[in-house]
Parts: C-alpha cells; structure tokens; sequence
C-alpha cells in the first residue's frame, strides 16, 4: 500500500483504539472527532482559531466540538491575557483529568501495538515517523497539551 494510505488507515486505527479506551473508561458522552480537540489543545489554552489550523477543520467546525465539551464539562472559555478581545479554550480541571488518563491508555495502546509487530519494530517505525517529520515542513512547534501533561510533575494532595 501507498504510506498515504497506510498512515491513514493506521491514523484511523489509533483513533478507533483511543475512542474504544474512553467508552470503557466511562466517558460515553466524547465522541471520537473530539480526539480533535484533545490532540491540539496546549496546557494552558489555545485559541480557537488554533486549535482549528492545527486541526486541520474548519472554524465553525471546531466550535461546535469545543461547545460540546464546554457544555460536558471538559472546556472553559477565559479571556486571553496577550489580547483582551480574544479568548483561550481551556481544559477544565475534568479534562486534564481525561486527557491524563488519555495518556496512561496511549501507552497501553502503543504496548499492544509493539506485542503485535516486536517491540524494536514498533520503535524503529517510531523513529522513522519522527525523522521523517523532523525533515519534513510539519514538524510540530509547540508541545501539545498531552507532551505538556506527561512532563508535568503530578503533585500530591
């Protein structure tokens, strides 16, 4: 096959693994294109006009899925410190909560994944992608809100 096509179709299996993860976590009211947001949303808050480039959708596109999870629970708007007139989506206490524990399921996920091919395959593929990227005009510039939450260190209470 086409690594187009292979990398959709892998792309479209890590979702479909992730979405299951969250069903049996007890997260029935995501929907899987609100992966979307989860994978592009910083720590702190994006704008939604970035979150929706990042993304790749259209404006009005990416607002309704941000409504719904503001109306879930998982999202916050608040005012943007840089530019008065603007306004940062944020995760909630709840979606730190969900994106945290997104995390723990993406290793499991990456464990089955080095079960079904090796793991020395599984990171050499790993390795690849990240070169290629890094090569490539579309590597990312930012940490995302997942990179960010994995790096922080979690404090107790």
């Amino acid at each position: 096959m086409p690594v187009g096509q292979l990398l959709g179709l892998m792309l479209r299996r890590f979702r479909a693994d992730l979405f299951a993860w969250g069903q049996e976590a007890g997260y029935a009211n995501l929907r899987q294109s609100h992966l979307q947001v989860f994978g592009n949303i910083d720590w702190t808050g994006t704008r939604l006009t970035d979150l929706a480039a990042r993304a790749g959708m259209t404006r009005p596109s990416m607002l309704e899925l941000v409504d719904e999870l503001v109306r879930a629970g998982y999202l916050e708007r608040r005012p943007d410190e840089r530019d008065g007139r603007a306004k940062l989506i944020c995760l909630t206490r709840e979606g730190r909560r969900v994106v945290v524990q997104a995390l723990r399921a993406i290793r499991q996920i990456e464990s089955m994944y080095a079960g079904e091919v090796g793991a020395a395959r599984f990171q050499e593929a790993c390795l690849t992608l990240q070169e290629l990227l890094r090569q490539g005009s579309v590597a990312p510039t930012r940490p995302s809100a997942t990179e960010l939450a994995s790096a922080t260190p979690r404090r107790r209470r």
